[in-house]
């Protein structure tokens, strides 16, 4: 005996829950089949005495990101900003520096030249990138059969500004520069707002969170579908080749889609259907994204105008740490809005997630404490009150976070296929998104336009109503990301060597030769 719906969506995270409220609104009956025992998706929130609750997965959002922001209010959540009142913190050669700012400063003027030269030109190289079709990129094909490290061997000339783009890169969407594709880098960063506003807090993707935590997206959207969204249902199979669609899950139930409505088909078919799935199962991969940790510390060192004479004063919980041996690159305050519950959200990514992965949690912590402890000055990390962590790589049904990233290659030859449909299956998920796609923003964004696809397909809407504009949130509104006349018109370090003209050049690559021995340059 199946059971019949209008809609079955395959997937609970964020995308498919948005689709499917999208549909129930439109009067349309749905099913989801979520094949974990809970919905959310990459998003996770734990309710806890310890902790109150936590996002162990998807947790920010900001600026420019309304569809989310929207959507949350449909929902009755409310957002509080991270707190970056404090300074932040710049590791690096083991010792600490304070700034402000979405980048840690720089000194040297050789190395902001090369550093400033980096930003812009990756900022104007994806102003060259379409948002919803990168293929369409006027050097599309060669930048996709480049790495994101080939990249940056080109434009830095400075050692420390290669370091930070690296490990930028490793933040922004947890894999190594060699492995991703320098065309789909520069296309997310651009889709995201540009180099400032991806990075940012204050103005930028991680301005806030939600409180209660992101799960209560995908929560109340379960609350308000009752029993049509169905857990621990994993789909094992699709078979569209009768004249209902009909799905089966792991436990032997049989779900039908309708024929009440009926699906047009499209009348071009560019590749095979088994071409059409390469670029969705074969071809991307999943960011290692292996620990997110929560180290809880003493509530009175971070109350907010209550902190005591410690190593904490000064600082909130935001660090950017560079160095090998650091297993954490980047960390957020995660104190709650009334200042309780204080504790420090540290990423650990790429290589470095699977170097820990080896470890035990006791000796991971250590590490974690040990580094917390060296950077902010202060033996009180070494005693933590609480400790989380969420190790998305044994996550079954998501293998990995944020986002799926593209090798090399790939882009140009399959990307234009991701948000087609294939005969009545329609594909979401945050990687199909054309804005802020690896985010919570991407997700709804992608829900919601799939579901207008269907609403489309049956007749339901005009096809110009797929794609919808959604206007500015009024409670999170977006300040616009500026630069000034020197970021603008400052020379790269081989356009001051070219103004200098020849004989200064020598004298410039004599100076050049010894920076180089100094270990300051990685030209020359």
């Amino acid at each position: 005996m199946s059971n019949k719906s209008d809609v079955i969506v395959v997937g609970g995270g964020i995308s498919g829950m948005a689709a499917a409220k999208l549909l129930h609104d439109c009067g349309l009956s749905v099913v989801v089949l979520e094949a974990r025992d809970r919905v959310g998706g990459r998003t996770h929130t734990i309710r806890n005495k310890n902790v109150k609750y936590v996002d162990l997965g998807g947790s920010y959002v900001g600026p420019t990101q309304n569809r989310i922001l929207r959507l949350a209010k449909e929902l009755g959540l409310e957002t509080y900003k991270v707190n970056e009142v404090e300074r932040l913190i710049h590791f690096v050669k083991g010792k600490s520096y304070a700034f402000r700012g979405p980048f840690p400063p720089v000194w040297n003027p050789i190395t902001y030249l090369d550093s400033n030269n980096l930003w812009r030109t990756m900022d104007e190289m994806g102003q060259e990138i379409p948002s919803d079709a990168p293929w369409k990129a006027p050097l599309a094909e060669e930048w996709d059969y480049m790495t994101m490290k080939e990249l940056l061997d080109k434009i830095c000339w400075t050692k420390s500004t290669k370091q930070i783009a690296t490990l930028f890169v490793n933040l922004c969407v947890t894999a190594e520069t060699h492995e991703v594709s320098a065309l789909w880098f520069l296309w997310y960063v651009k889709q995201c707002g540009g180099t400032t506003r991806i990075i940012s807090t204050t103005n930028g993707g991680q301005e806030r969170k939600f409180i209660g935590g992101s799960g209560q997206v995908s929560e109340r959207i379960k609350d308000i579908l009752g029993d049509r969204v169905k857990l621990e249902r994993p789909v094992i199979h699709i078979d569209q080749t009768g004249e209902n669609v009909v799905v089966k899950t792991l436990n032997h139930e049989i779900y039908e889609v309708s024929n009440t409505f009926k699906v047009r088909e499209r009348d071009q078919r560019p590749m095979c259907k088994e071409d059409y799935m390469k670029p969705r199962i074969a071809h991307t991969s999943y960011s290692l994204f292996a620990r997110v940790n929560y180290i809880y510390l003493k509530e009175q060192k971070q109350k907010k105008g209550d902190l005591q004479r410690s190593g904490l004063e000064y600082f909130c919980g935001t660090m950017v740490i560079e160095g090998e041996e650091a297993p954490i690159a980047y960390t957020l305050d995660d104190t709650k809005p009334d200042g309780t519950y204080a504790a420090i959200m540290g990423f650990i990514l790429a290589h470095k997630a699977r170097k820990l992965v080896r470890l035990t949690k006791e000796e991971r912590l250590r590490k974690l404490c040990e580094l917390y402890a060296k950077v902010l000055n202060s033996q009180e990390a070494l005693q933590p009150v609480h400790y989380e962590e969420k190790n998305w790589c044994e996550e079954q049904y998501s293998g990995g976070c944020y986002t799926t990233y593209f090798p090399p290659g790939i882009l140009t030859q399959y990307g234009r296929v991701l948000r087609q449909p294939v005969g009545k299956i329609f594909f979401a998920g945050t990687e199909t998104a054309s804005h802020w796609s690896g985010y919570m923003e991407g997700a709804v964004e992608a829900g919601e336009r799939a579901a207008r696809e269907i609403l489309h397909a049956i007749g339901k809407i005009p096809e110009d109503e797929i794609w919808q504009p959604e206007p500015e949130s009024l409670d999170v509104p977006a300040r616009p990301i500026t630069s000034t006349f020197l970021e603008r018109h400052l020379p790269s370090v081989p356009g001051l060597l070219k103004l200098f003209g020849l004989t200064t050049i020598l004298s410039a690559t004599a100076l050049g030769f010894l920076a180089h021995k100094r270990g300051l340059f990685v030209h020359f």
